[in-house]
């Protein structure tokens, strides 16, 4: 045979489930986009087209929507660990699941004064925003194969979080050659609209599991903080903070990569029309949003070793 068969997988992927959960009148979402990847023993569907070893992606689908009517949606993190554990478990064929989630935050809205007189309730806790800040982000890989038996891998994340620092951030004594038309500057603004994935160092049902929504408002907070506190020089010098902070307050979480596109911000040049346009006096920017800095960098706790691929944060 000139060809064999190398690495594959297969799922059903972007299944969007939404749970509503209901506590009285007060109402709770959790809308996901899940996706299931699985592998095993493979060969012969590929090779001579034979399914007997193949669960079909619409199963895959159902499952996802069952389990979160059966087990609920603690997390995304949670639900996760429940779907690849029972792909794996449950399916002799079947030696690694891997599912990826994007959550979409909603926020309650709050009703008028007087909006409860018209529906004759005492208060509205059933309506929701869509937030406009990031998605959020979980990975939950499983595997039967390897040494020392089953074990998972978690993953969490965010994406599209865009932030701006207006100055405290500068950007000069770079290398310069007969191609650089770049301006040393003092005062600029710092943005960007970060993705990242953390890896936590829980593995087994042996350790006690991370409080999964806890861990990743707090991440999310010490990256926020981070960026607020640095004094920057460079975008790599805040992401490296940014990661500290998190690695160094997170106890669970032994890894951290950053992808992070610069929003670049421009002072106009109004020197034609009389003007100056100094940072210092309140300037007039022009946002450019291609081609852009693309700026990344993987934070490790002291003896760990990278596990985040290096091309996942912008695929």
């Amino acid at each position: 045979m000139p060809t064999i068969l190398g690495q594959n997988q297969y799922g059903k992927a972007e299944n969007r489930v939404v749970k509503i959960t209901r506590d009285g009148d007060t109402h709770h979402i959790k809308d996901l986009n899940v996706s299931v990847a699985l592998s095993g023993d493979l060969d012969d569907v590929h090779y001579n087209g034979s399914n007997a070893n193949c669960l079909p992606t619409d199963t895959t689908k159902n499952t996802c929507f069952a389990f979160a009517r059966e087990y609920g949606i603690e997390s995304a993190e949670q639900y996760g660990i429940h779907l690849a554990r029972h792909f794996v478990d449950s399916q002799p064929s079947i030696h690694r699941a891997r599912i990826r989630i994007e959550e979409y935050s909603w926020e309650r809205i709050a009703g008028s004064d007087g909006n409860s007189k018209f529906i004759g309730a005492d208060e509205v806790k059933h309506s929701f925003v869509r937030k406009g800040q990031e998605t959020r982000l979980a990975q939950i890989t499983y595997s039967a194969e390897g040494d020392g038996g089953a074990k998972f891998e978690v993953l969490s994340g965010l994406k599209d979080l865009t932030v701006m620092n207006s100055t405290n951030s500068e950007f000069w004594g770079y290398i310069k050659d007969k191609y650089t038309t770049l301006q040393e500057d003092y005062d600029r603004i710092l943005a960007t609209s970060l993705s990242t994935w953390w890896r936590h160092n829980w593995t087994s049902d042996e350790q006690r599991m991370p409080q999964w929504e806890k861990s990743y408002e707090q991440s999310k907070k010490h990256i926020l903080q981070a960026f607020v506190e640095t004094y920057s020089l460079s975008l790599q010098q805040t992401l490296y903070q940014m990661g500290s902070r998190v690695i160094n307050n997170r106890s669970e979480i032994d890894e951290i990569r950053f992808s992070a596109p610069n929003k670049h911000h421009f002072r106009q040049d109004l020197s034609a029309f009389g003007l100056e346009n100094d940072a210092k006096d309140g300037a007039v920017y022009y946002a450019a949003d291609r081609p852009y800095g693309l700026i990344e960098a993987t934070i490790l706790r002291d003896g760990c070793e990278p596990h985040i691929p290096v091309d996942m944060t912008n695929l």
